[in-house]
């Protein structure tokens, strides 16, 4: 599940080599907040410093706007290797009740998945799941 730069065409074609294709759904529990960026190399593939973070509250009616994307275990790992070390990759359900993985903030973040290491570019492994 995406709601910032991974939506971004460029980033995409940056990162997997192809323009996804997803469909818009939302992360309930969830609200955003700024993170500046400090990779270099993702500032020049996003054209962005600030970055957005869902940040868990607990509370429903907090929602995320965003799309849920059909990736390959392969592009999953480039997306890990792409998104900033401030960031963990959870396991969510979204309100149109599909499980997806979604960068959250490591903080705040609920229980993270088995396994999945916060997204860095140090730390391109996860498990393995067909939706992002």
């Amino acid at each position: 599940f995406s709601y910032g730069t991974l939506q971004l065409k460029s980033v995409q074609r940056a990162n997997f080599g192809r323009e996804l294709e997803g469909e818009p759904d939302e992360l309930a529990g969830y609200e955003l907040d700024r993170l500046e960026i400090t990779d270099e190399e993702v500032i020049a593939e996003s054209g962005q410093r600030f970055h957005w973070i869902a940040v868990a509250t607990g509370r429903d009616e907090d929602r995320v706007a965003g799309v849920v994307f059909m990736i390959t275990p392969e592009e999953l790992a480039a997306a890990d290797i792409y998104e900033a070390e401030q960031y963990a990759r959870v396991q969510t359900r979204l309100v149109s009740g599909r499980m997806a993985w979604t960068p959250s903030a490591l903080p705040s973040a609920p229980a993270r998945a088995p396994g999945a290491a916060p997204w860095s570019r140090r730390h391109a492994a996860g498990p393995r799941r067909r939706w992002r």
